[in-house]
């Protein structure tokens, strides 16, 4: 008995079983006990007052814990394995790491693998049907077009966007700008888990962690490179040159007007303008890296190159981003670490109109078929109104460029001056700076034409430098007592600043009337032919935030937060905000009294509650500054220009806050190959900050420039229902299997607006109301217009209806017949309803990967379902082209209760209704992918260690009922998106490639 009363000193080391180097911050500990220490930066340890008969415990996050009898024994060497499960669930929560086993808020990620399976162009689309609840649509199809990223659905009238954090500082500069292969995960914060940023995670956050090297390990050089084909996945189904002119001529025979088109039998097709603009374009990237590490340092040096160039406009539209990036990880000595990341990027872009009316596309629809294709001047064709011309012309004469460069870093102290306490100092930087110039030349597209500059050519020319830096200073405590305590606490401050400067100018008469001469400094224009303008712009916040986490006997979780920030956005008396959150987690799998069933190995119960702002608005909103403009007359010069002031003021003017809730459960079934996460979320938005809300004359506003003050008055709520599903198994030596499904519902509701019964945005056709709305009870941006009940079929139906002539005209049998809603026996405005809504109802997402001996297969694919878009890419004018539905038209009682007459004379039919709100819903096949990795054997004497070669194909299909190019079609405007003006499609990309690490 006496031998094992005694106590003992015990030391050891402990050791990555999968590399054989030390692991640091290593837990051990004596099971039952408060007795137990860390491991150094070497991976040793000591304990003393052990008992011989004692069980220690070893654990690191990311690794299988071993619990290891002592025995009497005094020196250890622990090996311990890594836990592939848990590995994948390390996850950044922002100024620090947790497991997912231990995470208590509304958290996804997603992996290098998975990234590399899809190997998109923007590091965003990674997002796409990957991550429940986050809704990534792209801005366009040309080449190095953003993508609109909206997490829990649409909070605000204003800026909708995710802050994203870059290696743990702010970045600015959008996903589009970071090589994907760079990237090791990306992590999604939801719910309240994103209040330690406070004003900046109102709406989610974004965090993007960079791959780095390992310790120990010789230099490792790995090269990726494909070449792709694009393509238009569709060309939308027009008039030939025949259909066109019969139709034509039938709108005039209906209007009682002479017929524009004799010989109609011998047009022929025509012209096809989508295939004269359609062509195959290239995509081409290159990605080069080499990483290692010695006991002490680790490092990854990496380069890239895409080169993108348009489907639309061959060499007059494109994208090129260069890429470089430097990761180096120092120990310099036991305690103090140092790492830092530095990243170059340069983008070079030539952008043609590619959304909008006049838009290269808008044009290719509208664009007679019988005009051919080397008319470069419209006079004498068939008149087509003033926005209409060739769009081939419209390429040739596109003449612009934009180049912007980035340089991005930081440097990341980390000192250990105490037995589990350290402090951390993280400096980040971005320095950007861009240029873009813009040519018009002379040219006459035609009589009247908005595109025509006749008497002198312009050049338009733009600099600008963005700067930034962020520092953080936080401490670390984090330590575990009796063996059921685990303490994390956190507590620092956040320094930001944002300033830069742009200069800007324009000027007639380039020499040469050329793009090569194209330059302020080139042309002669003087007085009004020259001008020049300039802003400056500097916000500053100084934030203080604290987290506690804590967990009981390893099932019981709490976690709350509190951050403190100060903007100078905002006037005096509202700088500063408080965000408050708390977190809640139960494991309830690990209780006692949990059935005790084979199939059930994890199940965890957790909730979340916080409150979280947004920043992100104009600056200096409680000033009034003299930006208006006026002119006045003098008697000696003429007209002189001067300036006026401009928004009113608003010195009241704070921040929007989100109260956010959600509570879910993770399950993981039979030895974690099932895993299922679900959660509810509610948000509710107050305080939105809305310009344009009406006052009174007195004060000014109808000055030029000047307008009603932005003030705090709408709010907004989201909730929903989000399901994950994911499995993966070996099911023989051969073959393995991965797969996840997600769907998120999604309810969007205005609450309220103060001062105003609605606010309107978005456009429809020209001159006519603007089609979205922000109203109390209906979702934001909703579509606003007229319902139909199918078409007149006789003048006595006619003479039933109430009159419709407030809308433009008197209706005819043939025409739209508009629903009198408000039942006040005339059609009028105050008729309008809603008609549709540009937020889908639910989101989806399903991704398969297969590997069988040396071949991998992957597919993915997203939805969207219960989203409406406006098609408005038809423009109002008699002489235009046409889609084939109008063959479809009514010409006589019961030939068409759907589409109606045609004619070139006054009509109502053309007025924002529900006939041009269709079902935006789709299914898409983003990616297809096939892979070949070679066998080592076959490696060895080419010094390759890995070989894989695939073949990859890109927005594979879309199934869809809209007719429009692409249904994810959108400005991303809060109020007036959803709207389709001939959105440039997203191209089908074929691409082949290899991936060889040596």
């Amino acid at each position: 008995m006496g031998v094992f009363a005694q106590t003992i000193e015990i030391s050891g080391t402990v050791i990555d079983g999968s590399s054989n180097i030390p692991l640091p911050d290593a837990n051990v500990s004596v099971e039952g006990t408060q007795n137990g220490t860390s491991t150094d930066f070497d991976g040793n340890f000591s304990l003393s007052n052990v008992s011989p008969s004692a069980t220690i415990v070893v654990s690191y996050l990311g690794f299988v814990t071993q619990k290891i009898p002592v025995n009497g024994q005094t020196k250890f060497e622990i090996v311990l394995q890594p836990d592939t499960e848990a590995l994948d669930d390390v996850v950044v929560i922002g100024y620090g790491k947790s497991s997912r086993r231990n995470i208590t808020g509304a958290v996804s990620k997603v992996g290098s693998e998975s990234i590399k399976k899809l190997e998109p162009l923007n590091a965003a689309q990674s997002l796409q049907g990957t991550v429940s609840g986050v809704n990534v649509t792209p801005q366009g199809g040309a080449p190095g077009a953003e993508a609109n990223i909206r997490i829990r659905g649409v909070s605000t009238n204003g800026n909708n966007k995710p802050l994203i954090i870059l290696d743990g500082y702010q970045y600015e500069g959008g996903l589009n700008s970071i090589n994907p292969q760079d990237i090791e995960n990306i992590t999604v914060l939801k719910d309240a888990q994103a209040a330690i940023y406070g004003t900046l995670g109102a709406n989610g956050v974004v965090l993007v962690t960079t791959k780095s090297g390992s310790k120990n390990q010789a230099a490792q050089f790995e090269y990726s490179t494909y070449y792709g084909l694009q393509e238009t996945t569709r060309s939308l189904p027009l008039l030939n040159a025949t259909e066109y002119g019969i139709l034509m001529n039938e709108k005039y025979t209906n209007a009682g007007q002479v017929n524009p088109l004799q010989n109609i039998n011998s047009l022929g097709t025509g012209t096809d303008w989508q295939k004269e603009v359609f062509e195959t374009a290239p995509v081409v990237s290159h990605n080069i890296s080499v990483r290692g590490g010695s006991e002490k340092t680790t490092y990854r040096l990496s380069a890239s190159q895409l080169e993108q160039e348009g489907i639309v406009g061959g060499d007059k539209s494109g994208f090129k981003r260069q890429t470089a990036q430097l990761n180096l990880n120092s120990d310099l000595t036991d305690k103090f670490n140092l790492k830092t990341t530095l990243s170059y990027f340069r983008t070079e872009n030539r952008n043609l109109n590619t959304f909008g009316l006049g838009s290269v596309l808008f044009n290719a629809i509208n664009m007679a078929p019988t005009i051919g294709r080397n008319v470069d001047n419209l006079t004498g064709e068939i008149d087509l109104g003033n926005e209409v011309v060739n769009p081939l012309t419209q390429i040739r004469n596109t003449y612009n460029e934009g180049i912007a460069n980035r340089l991005s870093g930081n440097i990341h102290a980390t000192f250990e001056y105490m037995k589990n306490v350290d402090i951390q100092a993280r400096i980040g930087f971005n320095s950007a700076n861009s240029r873009y110039r813009e040519f018009l030349p002379i040219f006459n597209y035609g009589p009247n034409k908005v595109f025509n500059r006749l008497d002198d050519n312009l050049v338009i020319q733009n600099q600008q430098s963005d700067y930034d830096y962020t520092v953080d200073i936080f401490h670390t405590y984090s330590n575990k007592f009796n063996d059921i305590h685990d303490l994390t606490f956190v507590v620092g401050m956040n320094i930001f600043k944002q300033f830069g400067e742009n200069v800007n100018a324009t000027r007639t008469g380039v020499p040469n009337n050329s793009w090569e001469f194209a330059n302020i400094g080139s042309a002669t224009g003087t007085g009004d032919q020259l001008n020049a303008g300039s802003f400056a712009y500097d916000v500053r916040r100084l934030s203080y935030f604290g987290r506690v986490q804590y967990t009981l006997k390893d099932k019981y979780l709490f976690s709350g937060m509190l951050r403190r920030d100060a903007t100078t956005r905002f006037g005096p008396d509202n700088r500063f905000g408080y965000f408050p959150s708390a977190t809640a987690g139960w494991i309830a799998s690990d209780e006692d009294f949990f059935p005790k069933v084979d199939a059930i190995d994890f199940l965890k119960v957790r909730g979340s509650f916080g409150i979280l702002g947004n920043d992100r608005i104009g600056d200096f909103l409680y000033r009034s500054l003299m930006t208006g403009s006026a002119n006045y007359v003098d008697p000696t010069t003429g007209i002189i220009q001067g300036q006026s002031l401009g928004p009113l003021s608003n010195p009241n003017v704070k921040w929007e806050e989100t109260t956010m809730f959600d509570i879910g459960f993770d399950l993981r079934l039979w030895n974690n190959k099932l895993n299922l996460v679900v959660d509810y979320f509610q948000k509710d938005t107050k305080d939105l900050l809305i310009p344009g809300i009406p006052v009174t004359g007195i004060t000014g506003i109808t000055a030029p420039g000047s307008s009603a003050p932005t003030i705090n008055a709408g709010d907004v709520r989201n909730q929903g229902v989000e399901f994950e599903i994911s499995y993966s198994d070996n099911w023989t030596e051969d073959l393995s299997i991965s797969t996840s499904f997600n769907i998120s519902t999604l309810t969007n509701e205005v609450t309220g607006i103060n001062g105003a019964d609605f606010l309107e945005g978005g456009q429809f056709g020209v001159g006519q109301p603007a089609p979205s709305r922000m109203e109390v009870g209906q979702p934001i941006g909703y579509f606003y217009g007229y319902q139909t009940n199918g078409i007149f079929q006789t003048p006595e139906e006619v003479a039933a209806h109430p009159s419709q002539l407030a809308l433009g005209a008197n209706a005819q049998p043939g025409d739209l017949r508009f629903v009198d809603a408000n039942g006040d026996g005339v059609i009028d405005l105050n008729d309008r309803k809603r008609i549709g809504s540009p937020i889908p109802e639910f989101t989806l997402g399903y991704n398969l990967s297969l590997k069988y001996k040396q071949f991998d297969f992957s597919t993915y694919m997203f939805a969207n379902i219960g989203n409406d878009i406006v098609r408005n890419f038809e423009r109002d004018q008699p002489n235009v082209n046409m889609m084939s539905y109008n063959m479809d038209r009514w010409v006589g009682p019961g030939t068409s209760n759907e589409v109606p007459r045609l004619t070139s004379g006054a009509t109502a039919n053309r007025v924002f209704s529900d006939f041009f709100v269709e079902d935006g819903s789709f299914l898409r096949v983003q990616t297809v992918s096939v892979g070949y990795n070679f066998k080592p054997q076959l490696l060895e004497k080419i010094k390759i260690s890995n070989l894989r070669l695939y073949a990859k194909v890109d927005n594979v299909f879309t199934f869809t009922n809209y007719s429009g190019y692409d249904p994810t079609a959108s400005t991303g405007a809060p109020i007036g998106g959803g709207i389709d003006f001939g959105f440039y499609p997203l191209p089908r990309t074929a691409i082949l490639g290899l991936n060889a690490q040596f």
